[in-house]
């Protein structure tokens, strides 16, 4: 009886506790985030796809966020998101007030050796990405080339951006990876401009984000332009029947040489802490990012302004990271003397 008595009291102290302390610790962050202002620090101009797709995310976002703190955007476009990622690493508050909306290429461009960059992705701290921007390769209908195994006997006459856009970099890795047989013809200033070059008979096609290509539905409808291939390797949902570029990659360097360039479209729009951010605010913000991604209001505003916003978890963006920083570095040396403008 005595033993009882014992084990009844211990029970009556500890499971009050076992129930208060999730209790304490969401009261905690929510006084944390009480009347705070969070500045959302976007490494790109105003107007720019990073900017809309971060905008909207902040608005819902904040609403997730115990305490319903504001978050607040700045823009902090120097060196294409540069400046932002080095201030994320260097200066930003370790509180959980700043979060930085930085450019997809911030891996790539550390590991090939960016002059200017100071910060180190693996330090810092992903929260999630959004948008999954996978890129294709189109036709017009004159062109000579019909399917994806065309491009590897035809001729196809591509338009570009110039060095270091991804209508260039695609081509040039096809041809000189795969001994694809795209002609490059560059000084276009954006992919709406070279599909009316396509329409107009200058260029064949063109290798660009598919979400370039999504105010032309009607010209897909029609047959005026075709998918040749996609130049991702996982499946993408919108375009399901196209083909991978991968699936003509002979050996599996050739792949590894691929998804170490094309890797930045994994990350989509990615949104990151500085480092040192305490553990519990990080799985605050995490939940409350992925909880907002989900959010019926975001997903219908997302629809009608036509941005993607598709989730990618911060685990993801930890793999991806931790798999790029083991790429050889006789690779890495290759695709700098290839691709000398990539970043």
């Amino acid at each position: 009886m005595r033993s009882f008595g014992v084990i009844s009291y211990l029970a009556s102290v500890i499971v009050p506790c076992l129930l208060v302390a999730p209790l304490a610790h969401a009261q905690s962050e929510q006084d944390f985030f009480q009347n705070k202002q969070i500045r959302m620090i976007v490494g790109f101009a105003a107007g720019n796809e990073y900017d809309v797709g971060a905008r909207l995310l902040a608005r819902h976002w904040a609403r997730q966020i115990p305490g319903n703190p504001n978050i607040i955007v700045q823009n902090m476009p120097q060196a294409a998101s540069i400046v932002a990622a080095n201030y994320m690493a260097t200066q930003a508050p370790t509180d959980g007030t700043m979060i930085g909306a930085l450019t997809r290429n911030l891996v790539n461009q550390a590991l090939l050796g960016h002059p200017n960059l100071v910060a180190d992705p693996r330090k810092l701290i992903w929260l999630g990405g959004t948008s999954f921007p996978g890129r294709v390769c189109v036709a017009g209908k004159n062109a000579p080339t019909q399917s994806a195994a065309d491009v590897f006997t035809r001729e196809l006459i591509v338009g570009s951006n110039g060095a270091g856009n991804s209508t260039n970099i695609l081509p040039t890795v096809f041809n000189h990876l795969l001994n694809a047989k795209f002609k490059l013809i560059e000084g276009y200033r954006g992919t709406a401009d070279i599909v009316l070059a396509i329409e107009r008979g200058e260029v064949q096609g063109v290798c660009a984000s598919y979400g370039q290509f999504r105010s032309y539905a009607k010209s897909f409808e029609d047959g005026k332009l075709r998918i040749l291939f996609r130049a991702e390797e996982v499946v993408m949902p919108e375009i399901p029947n196209a083909p991978s570029i991968y699936d003509f990659a002979k050996t599996e360097e050739e792949k590894q040489f691929m998804r170490f360039v094309f890797s930045s479209t994994e990350y989509g729009r990615p949104y990151v802490l500085p480092p040192g951010v305490p553990a519990e605010r990080v799985r605050t913000l995490r939940k409350a990012f992925a909880d907002a991604v989900k959010d019926p209001e975001l997903m219908a505003e997302a629809q009608k302004a036509r941005v993607d916003m598709s989730f990618r978890s911060p685990e993801d963006l930890e793999a991806i990271t931790a798999a790029l920083y083991r790429t050889p570095p006789e690779l890495i040396e290759a695709v700098k003397k290839l691709l000398p403008n990539i970043n």
